[in-house]
Formats: C-alpha cells, structure tokens, sequence
C-alpha cells in the first residue's frame, strides 16, 4: 500500500476492531484493541486471540532432516517422538544465538519450525547453509497464517473448533486437522505463560477462523489481543526476547535457557563455545528484578550495584498483573542472585531501587 510494509491476512479483522496498527518486523500490526492493560489480563484470566502470523516458518524434508536439525539446533529433538514440540535455540560457533523457536517433529523426515519474524530471512539462509544440500530446506512463512489462543479457558476454545480431544492434549504436542477443508495444525505452545495454543493455517481460512474463535468463546470472556500485551505477558514469566534479551552476542547459558542445550545429543553448532562457558563458568546471567521505588525500567538503561554499573536491562514494562515496575536484564555474576540490591539508573535522572528475584515474575495463586 505504498508504505512497504505488508499485511497478514487478518489486517482487514484488525482495521474493523479499530486496533491501533503499527510497524513490526516488516508487517504492519495490531499492538493493542481496547487497551494493553485489558488485553493482558483477559490473557491471564480469560482468553484472548493473538494474530502472530507474521512469525516465520520452516519446513525441512528428507532422510536426513532429523541429523540436520539435530546438528543446528541445541536442544535434542532426536529424543522426543513424532507430535511433540520443542523449544531450542539456535547458535552460532560461538556459542551467540542465531535464534530461539519451536520445533514440531511430524516425523524424523518431516520437521516443521516456527522462528522469530524479524530474522526468518536469516534463519532460511542459515538453515540452508548448515544442511549442506544434506535435506531440502523450505521457507513457508508466506503460505501459513498463526494465530495464538492464550488463557485459563483457551483449551475449552480450541476444542469447541477443533474437537473434544483438545483440551486434554500435554503441552508442547501438536495434531493435524481440518478446518473448513483446509489442513491446520494445532499445537499445544504459547508465548504467555497460560494454557492454550497456536494453530498454522493457510491464509485462506485465517479470516473465517479468527471471526469464530471470537464468536465461540463469547461466553468465555473471548477478545483479541495485540503485540503490547504479548510483550507484557512474555516479559512476566521471563520468556525472551529476540533482539532484546538474546541475540548473537548473548548464549542460551548466560540467558537461563541452559536447560535447552542438551551436550550429550552429539555434536552441534556451538557446543564447544557453550562447553567451554560452562567449565569456565559465567561472567554475567539475565535476571528478573522487581523495581521497589517509582520508575520504569527500559531498555538500554544501566543497572548499578555497590556504587558501579554492574549491567544492563534488556526489557522493562510495568507490570499489569503485579502492578509493580518489572524488568528484565544482564548482570554480572554473583549479582544475579535472587534477592540481590540493585538500582536502574533512569537516564542519569535518578536511580531506582530494585531486586533480584526468582522468574517468573508472574505467578499462579
């Protein structure tokens, strides 16, 4: 439309809800309907529909596609059969994140990835380059449309539309189904912390399924919900951020998703960088910390502790469901112990007291 920005398929569903559009990754997006406040907690005590299907989409075919991802990624997706999801990073030689995503294994031949919007370009060309024409690489990201159903109620949601199976399905699994003749698939992850889903479909149906997700879950406290409060949600529980709290500087030790990088699988990118960090042990980690003293925490603003600049947040908001300024940052270790003293410095205004606590900063009561 002359901007250079594109839309995904549920840009007119976003125009008629009069949703505040704003530039993202390329795409032109909704960042809030009625308010990120009220949209944030829908999410936590609710429902609410996000449409995400500007994230992008891989798809790796073969005999060896499973030795391909196993080789790229640093979780183990060997070890987990066909119809589960995975949360991996993935690194560069030194040990620096190209990306974090979610790997659904339909099969060892059949392995289906979703990755950050801003870097699905680089993470096609990166994919391409590490399988050495070993499988076939696909970029699908403009054949799927994503929407995420977030919420204390979204399983009963997604089994009104997609069957009674649903809402007893594990996290992190994912079926195949049909939807108004198309094949969707969905899949048991998320990005806030609650129960609920993430269904791909072909941009075709996107429309028709965002209108009857909202119609269906009327009953339930069903509404949309933009990017500001998928930030706000993420942040809570300590999810990162591409770009802001892990990027190709930062690993996935020094960022607490250790538990992603699974040594003993064999060889990946990475790993001896990341084995090495971790016989050397770290020189700094990414905390959550609660601001007890007015002022919020944003990124790029430096943390100090015993009178030095010990670090800086990544990400910063206040809090909707505490009520309280949160933030996200890098501090040099032993400053990331829980319960630690520090200060945000407010733009050389003044500087904030704050402390170190255990993620995730939301908890269920």
């Amino acid at each position: 439309m002359g901007d250079g920005l594109r839309r995904t398929a549920l840009y007119d569903n976003h125009v008629s809800a009069k949703a505040k559009m704003v530039p993202f990754a390329g795409y032109l997006m909704p960042v809030q309907y009625d308010g990120i406040v009220a949209e944030h907690l829908r999410v936590r005590t609710a429902v609410g529909v996000f449409d995400v299907s500007h994230m992008g989409e891989l798809e790796l075919l073969g005999p060896k596609a499973l030795a391909v991802v196993q080789r790229i990624v640093t979780n183990d997706v060997g070890s987990v059969r066909p119809g589960k999801a995975v949360y991996t990073p993935a690194c560069l030689e030194s040990g620096g994140i190209v990306d974090d995503m979610i790997v659904y294994k339909v099969s060892d031949e059949d392995i289906f990835i979703c990755v950050n919007a801003a870097n699905k370009d680089k993470d096609y060309k990166w994919f391409v380059q590490q399988a050495h024409g070993e499988c076939e690489v696909r970029d699908r990201s403009d054949e799927f449309s994503q929407v995420a159903v977030q919420g204390p109620k979204a399983p009963e949601l997604l089994g009104r539309l997609f069957g009674s199976d649903v809402p007893g399905m594990k996290p992190f699994t994912f079926v195949r189904k049909t939807y108004k003749g198309a094949d969707v698939i969905v899949a048991t992850t998320g990005y806030t912390g609650e129960p609920g889903g993430e269904v791909y479909m072909p941009n075709e149906v996107a429309s028709t399924m965002w209108t009857e997700l909202l119609d269906a879950g009327a009953d339930l406290g069903v509404g949309p919900a933009g990017l500001g409060a998928r930030d706000t949600l993420r942040l809570e529980m300590k999810y990162c951020l591409y770009g802001n709290d892990i990027d190709d500087t930062t690993t996935p030790l020094e960022a607490g998703i250790g538990w992603t990088v699974k040594f003993n699988k064999g060889d990946f990118v990475g790993r001896d960088a990341l084995l090495r960090q971790k016989e050397e042990g770290l020189k700094r980690a990414l905390v959550a910390f609660v601001v007890e003293d007015k002022g919020i925490p944003r990124h790029g603003y430096e943390l100090y502790a015993d009178g030095r600049r010990v670090g800086q947040v990544t990400s910063g908001t206040l809090s909707p469901s505490l009520k309280v300024p949160v933030g996200l940052g890098y501090v040099e270790v032993p400053f990331d112990r829980p319960g630690t003293k520090i200060e945000v410095d407010l733009r050389g205004l003044r500087r904030a007291s704050a402390r170190v606590v255990e993620p995730p900063l939301y908890r269920h009561i």
